[in-house]
């Protein structure tokens, strides 16, 4: 069977590497290597894919591509783990009653009897709980075994989808809510992932905030002109450890500049934790500060 191979386009948005960044590492190292199809255009090898992949991740991590990219394959397999292991939050462990069942539902790619599981713990355990208890810690379990090699990337992806699915539902079904504040919430360009925000939104909606949802990826000008249009009180965006860090600052300034003053911005998630947050930029470290920050909000515009 051949293997198959992927157009510039597609290598792009797998791995977060630009075709500009891909054509200049062919140039420069020699790597990657693609064929070329009939109309000449370029063709990526999984191979040559997944290693693209594990090079991203490690860049996120601090390592420069010249040496990644002259690495053998094994060892650049061989670091990520080592790095992922030390960067993780002692204690971090599988506690909760059904967290492990769900682990292995998701092994044995039973979606349809991991969503059944997810929504028995939310009937048991009601939303927040269902979001603080389960979704949180579960999705940091999911990306530790990713790092580690004991998850696929479809494996992560199914757990991702069918969580914000079970998620969706149960958002959908509370009463809408009509007090303040106003918060919407969105992502940057090159932030894809949803799950974070709507465990923010499935949070603040349970305590009457009116959620403005607007999806992944909105450019920051669009982003201000949303708040404006809306008439937020609060910008929340989410940021995962995928995020390059040293990209925050150039996206949080402008935006901040570009919002009314009295419009807070707020960002959260694991991209965030180690953010020095810009003047007006509040930082979260956990799904409670929010919850908090939400409470403090309404009592300082009381009356």
């Amino acid at each position: 069977m051949n293997s198959p191979s992927y157009t510039i386009a597609a290598v792009e948005r797998d791995t977060g590497l630009s075709k500009d960044v891909l054509r200049m590492w062919e140039r420069r190292y020699g790597f990657p290597v693609p064929e070329r199809d009939g109309h000449g255009e370029r063709l990526y090898p999984a191979a040559q894919v997944e290693r693209l992949c594990a090079i991203k991740r490690l860049m996120d991590q601090g390592y420069r591509p010249g040496k990644l990219i002259a690495m053998p394959v094994e060892e650049l397999s061989s670091l990520a783990p080592r790095r992922g292991a030390q960067a993780r939050t002692k204690g971090a462990t599988v506690d909760e009653p059904g967290q492990e069942e769900l682990l292995t539902l998701l092994r044995q790619h039973d979606a349809n009897g991991f969503v059944q599981a997810l929504q028995q713990q939310l009937a048991r355990q009601g939303l927040q709980r269902f979001v603080q208890d389960i979704v949180a810690p579960l999705t940091q379990q999911v990306g530790d075994a990713w790092e580690d090699g004991n998850f696929e990337v479809f494996e992560e992806h199914l757990f991702t989808e069918l969580t914000k699915r079970v998620l969706r539902q149960a958002v959908a079904s509370l009463p809408q809510g009509r007090g303040s504040p106003r918060v919407l919430l969105t992502s940057v360009p090159d932030e894809q992932h949803m799950l974070g925000l709507l465990m923010v939104e499935a949070l603040l909606a349970l305590e009457g905030a009116e959620c403005i949802p607007l999806g992944a990826q909105m450019p920051v000008l669009e982003i201000s002109r949303a708040a404006a249009a809306h008439r937020a009180d609060i910008v929340a965006l989410s940021f995962s450890v995928a995020f390059p860090a040293r990209q925050l600052p150039k996206l949080l300034e402008p935006l901040r500049a570009a919002l009314p003053a009295d419009i807070e911005l707020w960002v959260g998630g694991s991209g965030v934790l180690r953010l020095n947050p810009p003047a007006g930029v509040r930082r979260f470290s956990s799904l409670d500060q929010g919850v908090e920050a939400l409470a403090a909000w309404r009592s300082e515009h009381a009356g």
